[in-house]
């Protein structure tokens, strides 16, 4: 089936380059079973999962003189075992070692001849753990249609669940003059399609003004993201080079919580306000001027609860229908830990979509790990604006916390590998499951050469902020 790419999952796959891969990536620890994980288990595993995901079966085919937006068509030549790739560390394989690997694998660009995705069997880890890293081309995921391929094949039980025989015929595949035609075809039913598109909406407007307050919304979000006009400057951004960082920390979802309560705030604004002290120090470390007002401001996209229908169920599918948009200006220059706090969750209270952040709860409810698509649709969010109006990504969404498992093994931790933006070299994941908190932080090799300082940094963070509750 031949379907052509939207604008902005054309926008993703036509602008990226060598130094900023548009691809969402995760990383998975896990305990390795009795029986062992083998790599014939992992690919009947995620084969039996892929008619969940049908996108991963297919690839882009671009059009002659780019006279339209590429297509999605099914691979015909789609070899499983070319996307699900073996790699060992030298035994027995230490934390660094795997970063390592993690940041190398990321900097390598998907080949764009076949589906845009990639898996990693990484064996060697010490302690009778393996691990499982995924790279996914941004336009491959976008929450609704289409979700990350993480997502589909945790179970919440170590026994997986029986699928059904797939049998799988890819589509022929269209030639080049076909292509045209169809593009040729486009021209002349586009302003037919797009006045049926305008008498829909005027349509729906009429029938439900719900649609038309959460359009008003979304333009609204975009307006005050413009407003805000040029993120201040900061070492954060600068070139961007081909090579890449990775490292990680983490922490116990308990104490974000004490704080919480401590503090009636989010657990999200004692996250963001965990990564602004952070970020102080790093930049005291450099010698960088850090003044009372300095403020490094983030992207923190919002998952945000979906709307319910007359019985006040979500609908199926909705669980994870939106994620918007969230400037804050995080003060790293304020040397108080808890003002700093203050200040972050008074900015998050004035957000119009604060009341219907999604929290744990939510996730419990959908069927497998939704922590990789809500990041890959965060980073659509971010990427939907331009990079010059913030200084960082930051993602963070909350994960189930009850013991999820990858083809029988157990998940021990999960980290986000989200991509670096344009002329900024810091990103940082950050996912809850199973009572932890993982923060994923993505850096550029030469820019942030000191990345590996951050997880100390965000411990010492975090223990100002408990020690200031007591």
């Amino acid at each position: 089936m031949v379907t052509r790419l939207s604008a902005s999952d054309a926008s993703f796959y036509q602008l990226e380059n060598s130094s900023t891969p548009m691809y969402v990536g995760s990383l998975s620890i896990l305990r390795r079973p009795r029986s062992g994980l083998s790599y014939e288990t992992l690919l009947a595993t995620v084969e039996q999962r892929l008619p969940q995901v049908p996108r991963y079966r297919q690839k882009v085919r671009e059009i002659t003189l780019g006279l339209a937006r590429p297509v999605w068509i099914d691979d015909p030549d789609f070899d499983i075992t070319y996307h699900i790739r073996r790699s060992a560390l030298p035994s027995p394989g230490n934390d660094a070692q795997l970063h390592d690997l993690v940041a190398r694998l990321g900097s390598r660009p998907l080949d764009k001849t076949r589906p845009l995705w990639e898996m990693y069997l990484v064996e060697g880890l010490a302690n009778n753990r393996i691990a499982i890293y995924t790279k996914s081309h941004q336009a491959l995921v976008n929450g609704l249609s289409a979700v990350e391929i993480g997502h589909v094949i945790a179970d919440r039980t170590q026994k997986p669940p029986v699928f059904g025989e797939d049998i799988w015929i890819p589509a022929r595949e269209p030639g080049t003059a076909e292509l045209v035609l169809g593009a040729v075809g486009d021209w002349f039913s586009g302003p037919r399609e797009q006045l049926a598109a305008v008498q829909s909406a005027v349509t729906g407007i009429v029938s439900s003004s719900d649609q038309l307050v959460e359009t008003g919304r979304r333009l609204a979000d975009a307006a005050r993201i413009v407003a805000r006009g040029t993120a201040p400057s900061s070492p954060l951004n600068t070139r961007v080079s081909r090579n890449r960082r990775f490292t990680v920390a983490s922490g116990s979802l308990e104490d974000y919580r004490r704080l919480r309560v401590r503090y009636d705030c989010d657990v999200n604004d004692v996250i963001l306000a965990v990564v602004a002290g952070a970020l102080r120090n790093w930049l005291l470390s450099r010698g960088e001027p850090v003044k009372p007002t300095t403020t490094v401001r983030a992207m923190a996209p919002m998952s945000v609860y979906p709307e319910l229908d007359d019985d006040g169920a979500a609908g199926p599918g909705q669980a994870i229908s939106e994620v918007t948009p969230f400037l804050v200006d995080l003060p790293v220059g304020e040397g108080n830990a808890v003002v700093r706090l203050s200040q972050i969750a008074h900015a998050t209270e004035s957000h119009p979509t604060a009341t219907s952040l999604v929290d744990a709860r939510t996730i419990v409810t959908l069927s497998g790990f939704a922590p990789p698509t809500l990041h890959a649709m965060g980073i659509r969010v971010a990427t939907s604006f331009a990079a010059r109006t913030f200084n960082l990504l930051i993602t963070n969404v909350p994960g189930a916390q009850t013991q999820m498992y990858v083809a029988g093994a157990k998940l021990l931790e999960t980290y986000a590998v989200p991509p670096l933006l344009h002329n900024q070299v810091l990103a940082i994941g950050v996912t809850s499951y199973c009572g932890r908190v993982y923060f994923g932080i993505n850096a550029d090799r030469e820019a942030m050469s000191d990345v590996d300082v951050l997880p100390a940094l965000l411990r010492e963070s975090l223990e100002e902020l408990l020690e200031a509750a007591k």
